[in-house]
Formats: C-alpha cells, structure tokens, sequence
C-alpha cells in the first residue's frame, strides 16, 4: 500500500516463504519500508530484514486489537452470506486467514500516524 492507499498486493504467506516474497514484491515495486506489529517475533523479523542485501527499513506498529478489527473489515470486505447473515458478527468466524487483513490495518495506522502528526 502507497502513501496514496492504494493497495497493491495483499496475501498470506508461511514465514520459510516471507523473504522469497519480499524479494519477489521487491522486483514489480519500490519497497521503501516494511510495516510490520510490534508483537510475538518482531524484533527477530526486523533484525533480519535489516541484514538483507538490500537491507529495508521496518517500522514497528502498536497491533493491539489489530484481529479483531480485522475480522470487522472481512465482513466489510465480504458480506455474510446465507445462514451467516443471521448470526450476530462477533459470533461469525472468516473461513480464511485473516493475517493479510492485520497488514493493511497496521498500514492504515502507520500513514494515519503521518498524516496526524
């Protein structure tokens, strides 16, 4: 995602293929930094990625509450279909990993962050 928000990838990827993936991104865009949650493994991910050939620069973003509001943008992002409709939205679960979702929220933190500030 661009400073203008535009998305321009979103996926879910195992961690063995984050840097194969990266690299790949590297060579279709210009990848100035990476964003990424200030939770679990970051401080190994961001040492690593900062020891790249090309090191890139990691921003680390407060992802508190970062899930749940990922699940609200799934069903914004793909309405509830049949029975699902029915149920209340904090009893839904998305059938698909949601961890693309979390990316582009702490994105959107990340350029509000600028934008404020």
């Amino acid at each position: 995602m661009g400073l203008d928000r535009k998305l321009f990838h979103r996926s879910v990827v195992t961690a063995d293929a984050v840097l194969t993936t990266i690299q790949q991104l590297q060579q279709k865009y210009p990848i100035s930094l990476i964003v990424m949650g200030d939770q679990t493994s970051a401080s190994e991910w961001k040492e690593t990625l900062t020891q790249l050939q090309e090191p890139l620069r990691v921003i680390l973003i407060d992802e508190r509450y970062s899930s749940l509001e990922a699940r609200d943008r799934y069903w914004q992002l793909h309405p509830p279909q049949g029975w699902q409709r029915l149920l209340p939205q904090g009893m839904r679960q998305p059938s698909v990993p949601i961890d693309d979702i979390v990316a582009m929220l702490l994105i959107e933190r990340y350029l509000n962050r600028l934008t404020e500030g």
